[in-house]
């Protein structure tokens, strides 16, 4: 937590091992849901590209603060972001940051009953290209992913 009126360095960690949603779940329903919206897609790319806090998120993508906290906490609920930090302004109001979740998600567009095949082959695929590229893989997928709808 940063000193009052100080902003804490705040980083993304990412796991190696991403959370997979299959189309037959709920919370893949409910994510989808949440990022049906081209201003809530803006925000899931902006809060994911670096850590921002609602006055950040505003600035950025040109909207209310009351609209970016809409869309960040849409996005809290869903499981998509979460709060990395907290910090408190010069007039002591509390900031949360927000960022991506340190679990990455990976959209399956089939059943969850061939989670084990998929399983099994995204292990087979990381052991070949290494850890370290998976997150970063799954990344500009998903940047393209949503990014498509633009």
């Amino acid at each position: 937590m940063g000193l009052l009126g100080e902003r804490p360095e705040v980083t993304i960690d990412r796991d190696e091992d991403p959370r997979l949603l299959c189309l037959d779940d709920e919370h893949t329903e409910k994510v989808l849901r949440r990022l049906s919206s081209e201003t809530s897609q803006a925000v899931f790319r902006a809060v994911n590209h670096e850590p921002l806090s609602a006055q950040d998120v505003a600035e950025e993508l040109d909207m209310s603060i009351q609209n970016a906290m809409y869309h960040l906490e849409n996005l809290e609920e869903a499981g998509l972001i979460t709060v990395l930090d907290t910090h408190y302004s010069e007039r002591g109001r509390e900031i949360e940051i927000y960022g991506p979740l340190e679990q990455p998600l990976l959209l399956f567009l089939g059943p969850s009953q061939d989670w084990p095949g998929l399983t099994a082959a995204f292990k087979e695929f990381a052991g070949a290209v290494g850890p370290v590229a998976i997150p970063l893989a799954i990344g500009q997928f998903l940047s393209r992913l949503l990014g498509a709808d633009d």
